[in-house]
């Protein structure tokens, strides 16, 4: 029986899972989670999980297989991971691993894979839009996490296919006075601004910072302090804006324009995929901000597309609740 041994590598942690065919990836045999930054590369991670845990010598040559969702654009099997100072290339891991098989892909390809197992009732998502899903119609997924990440999936007749992307890097499009405004604050700052600079981890402490160097609103005293001291203030501004009890005009604003803007470059790619089988959001900030998602202003922005507006309409669109789903891609991928 071949094992095969499945990676989502991020920035921050290092997933891995020992995984049977015959079980599958919802029940692997083994699994870590690493912080990437400890490690001086990829192999130095899977080698410590091999070695610190009970496998067997005969698990061990069973392992025949790997594949690893990687933050970053895959060219020739070879990828410069985005957030972590590694080169990770598939021959050099199968050398150096002696795994005689191993793929890289782009994470947001690994999290496409896992769309078509993602199950409602586990729950694996959350309905923002029911909408009339097209039997085997295109799939977006577009995942706001530290980055931007953009997916497309297309059916080939008998499966899906997962397609990588780099949209999260297209020109931004302001769609309000106060978008244009922030895009000139930011054209004051960078060369380029794009889609990723406003609309993730990132994004967010851009919008607060235009907001509140525009007087907009005033900073509280107490969130002043909070951010003094944060050293990611995204979580910061994401809290205090979803907090009811002590409610910060400065960040529901933020979060609100946030919001509208994921709204926004989600129907930006419904529309250039045609995806009538539904828009994943994946990424790790949905799942956390889904009480602002659940209000008009993604909905509104995603629709507002003129004359094609009754068309995003029917589509489905979903938050993908499912902590795992990248590894599960990156498993899926090599058991299709």
């Amino acid at each position: 029986m071949e094992l095969l041994l499945a990676g989502d590598i991020g920035g921050t942690k290092t997933h891995l899972a020992l995984i049977s065919p015959e079980a599958g990836p919802r029940a692997p045999l083994a699994e870590a989670t690493f912080l990437s930054a400890r490690y001086p590369s990829l192999e130095a991670v899977v080698c410590e999980f091999l070695t610190h845990r009970e496998t067997s010598e005969q698990q061990l040559k069973q392992l025949e297989r790997a594949s690893f969702g990687v933050a970053g654009p895959v060219i020739a099997g070879r990828v410069t991971a985005t957030n972590l100072p590694w080169v990770v290339d598939e021959l050099q891991l199968s050398l150096s691993l002696q795994i005689p098989s191993v793929h890289l892909l782009n994470d947001l390809v690994a999290i496409a894979h896992a769309v078509p197992y993602l199950n409602r009732e586990l729950p694996d998502l959350y309905v923002l839009n029911q909408g009339e899903p097209i039997s085997d119609g295109a799939i977006a997924v577009i995942a706001p996490g530290t980055g931007l990440g953009e997916a497309y999936l297309t059916w080939n007749g008998s499966r899906y296919l997962a397609h990588p992307s780099e949209g999260g890097h297209t020109d931004f499009g302001p769609k309000s006075e106060l978008e244009i405004g922030l895009l000139r604050y930011l054209r004051g700052k960078m060369d380029h601004v794009s889609y990723e600079w406003l609309c993730s981890g990132i994004g967010i402490p851009n919008i607060y910072a235009y907001l509140k160097d525009s007087g907009y609103a005033v900073e509280p005293d107490w969130l002043a302090k909070q951010l003094a001291t944060a050293t990611d203030s995204t979580p910061v501004i994401s809290n205090a804006a979803l907090d009811r009890e002590r409610p910060c005009e400065l960040c529901t604003a933020t979060l609100d324009t946030f919001v509208s803007i994921l709204g926004a470059e989600a129907g930006n790619l419904a529309l250039k995929v045609l995806s009538t089988g539904g828009v994943y959001l994946g990424g790790g900030i949905p799942p956390r901000i889904l009480p602002a998602l659940q209000q008009r202003h993604f909905i509104d922005a995603f629709r507002s597309k003129g004359r094609l507006s009754t068309l995003l309409e029917r589509m489905p669109i979903y938050v993908i609740l499912n902590p795992k789903v990248a590894l599960l891609g990156a498993a899926y991928y090599d058991l299709e």
